[in-house]
């Protein structure tokens, strides 16, 4: 028996104690002090709970700090922390076109990698194959992990790729700076914006 259930009984049987000597002194169990029945029920719902074995999410604290400020960004509950830690550890890689490891990176070989990563998920090589991927989304319906592709001087030619986040950021892997997170509502960006795909 452990001691939780140790005085779990303990309580109950003072208070069953109380409603005796309650009863021999003629006094009706209403007027029993009110802080013992509370103290049963109490003791009874803390039984209850740890009996459920509930444990709190193991989740790497010190981790989620260094992606949030590596991103610059914060990282929420609800997120998906393994995109958010695994996006920070891209930052800063420089641009390399051709490449998709992390000594050097193009933009579709970044993808392709998070998706691969995260998602378990092959993407094509290319940024022309991977907007053909998925099911079309609306910027105003983005969601985290949605690939967001952006057109450069031809509007009907796709030229970039980056991965949504949340609050209008996204993380890619620039030409000029390598893996950035930016904003879409950037004035490049935004007068580049081309379409958002789900693939999930």
């Amino acid at each position: 028996m452990n001691n939780k259930e140790l005085i779990r009984r303990n309580e109950i049987s003072r208070w069953k104690n109380e409603r005796k000597a309650a009863a021999l002194h003629g006094i009706s169990s209403s007027f029993l002090s009110h802080s013992s029945l509370k103290i049963c029920f109490l003791l009874l719902l803390l039984v209850g709970l740890t009996s459920c074995r509930t444990t709190a999410p193991n989740l790497d604290y010190r981790a989620l700090v260094r992606a949030s400020n590596r991103l610059g960004m914060d990282i929420g509950p609800k997120d998906n922390h393994a995109l958010y830690l695994e996006a920070a550890e891209w930052i800063g890689v420089p641009y390399r076109s051709g490449g998709q490891s992390k000594r050097g990176t193009d933009c579709s070989g970044f993808a392709r990698q998070i998706y691969k990563t995260i998602y378990r998920t092959e993407l094509p090589r290319s940024t022309s194959e991977q907007v053909k991927e998925g099911r079309r989304v609306r910027r105003n319906k983005l969601r985290e992990g949605d690939l967001v592709f952006f057109h450069g001087s031809r509007r009907r030619r796709v030229s970039h790729v980056g991965i949504y986040l949340k609050d209008g950021k996204f993380v890619h892997a620039s030409t000029s700076r390598g893996v950035i997170v930016s904003r879409l509502d950037e004035e490049y960006w935004d007068e580049h914006w081309m379409r958002g795909r789900r693939i999930r």
